[in-house]
């Protein structure tokens, strides 16, 4: 059987509506990705975590006309400007086998691998993080998370206690957890990034070692060891002092989701309680890493 692919660069116009249209017209799978490899991190409150560059792709019955789609996408976005549309055929295939064969074990440091389903570890007594890519902030792919897989695995001070904010898929918790942290707390406001957390986690069989709460329901006093934190640069500045809330002299400290040109405005906000080291670069990305002073 052959399928009509329509692929739908809606940019920031909102997805929902069109979804709902084009399902109307009978699509049989709708897919949402990032058009420009742009992160999820850490959303606003109450904001939908989606990309800025959103790319929609639609499958349907190749009888549909595709006249048919470009008129219910625009009656579906009302005043916005009619997005750039394409359209291809596509045969028949296991849609799941094919996604599987296209993902690859990922390694951090010397011996922290990311190995999705399915697929082998390439190497054998590595610590290996079990993770299915889903919609869920955090796969090791992107340079921010990947920088700090590349601290946790790197780091010498594995043990004791690890707090995550914007814990996302949870794959930052689950690394250090898996690398000999005692215990992670993960924090997050979106409630499927903490749905996924609780499912990776388990699916890694270090759910008892992990604590995964809302902002709101998060009230510990004691300071932790080591605070990881891949989230925006605003709100990396906004957090400074809740963070120091959380530290103590000695605490071990990375903040992410950092491009090149805010390092010296995230830096400025916490210069005063943290001795940085020289930040660390991943095409325009940044890691800050450094030690709890006071």
């Amino acid at each position: 059987m052959t399928w009509l692919k329509a692929q739908i660069n809606l940019h920031r116009i909102d997805p929902a509506p069109v979804e709902e249209a084009l399902n109307e017209l009978g699509a049989v799978s709708i897919e949402l990705s990032d058009a420009k490899d742009d992160p999820i991190l850490e959303p606003a409150p109450g904001t939908t975590p989606l990309w800025p560059n959103v790319r929609l792709t639609a499958l349907f019955d190749d009888a549909v006309d595709e006249t048919l789609i470009r008129l219910a996408v625009a009656g579906s976005i009302m005043d916005d400007p009619l997005p750039d549309m394409s359209f291809t055929s596509v045969e028949e295939q296991d849609w799941v086998a094919n996604w599987q064969q296209s993902l690859e074990p990922m390694r951090f440091g010397s011996n922290l691998w990311i190995c999705p389903p399915g697929v082998a570890c390439p190497e054998s007594g590595g610590t290996v993080i079990e993770l299915e890519p889903g919609l869920a902030f955090g796969t090791g792919s992107h340079p921010t998370t990947a920088l700090c897989l590349e601290w946790l695995a790197n780091s010498g001070e594995s043990e004791g206690t690890l707090l995550d904010f914007g814990c996302g898929s949870g794959i930052l918790s689950i690394a250090a957890l898996l690398l000999g942290a005692r215990s992670v707390t993960g924090i997050d406001l979106d409630e499927q990034a903490l749905t996924a957390t609780r499912r990776n986690a388990t699916d890694n069989h270090v759910a008892e070692r992990l604590n995964v709460l809302s902002p709101e329901q998060f009230t510990r006093t004691e300071p932790f060891d080591r605070i990881v934190a891949n989230i925006l640069s605003g709100t990396l500045i906004a957090l400074s002092q809740e963070i120091h809330g959380h530290a103590r002299k000695g605490t071990r400290i990375a903040l992410s989701g950092i491009l090149a040109d805010q390092v010296e405005s995230v830096t400025g906000a916490y210069h005063t309680w943290v001795n940085f080291e020289p930040p660390v670069f991943q095409e325009d990305w940044a890691l800050l890493t450094g030690t709890v002073i006071k």
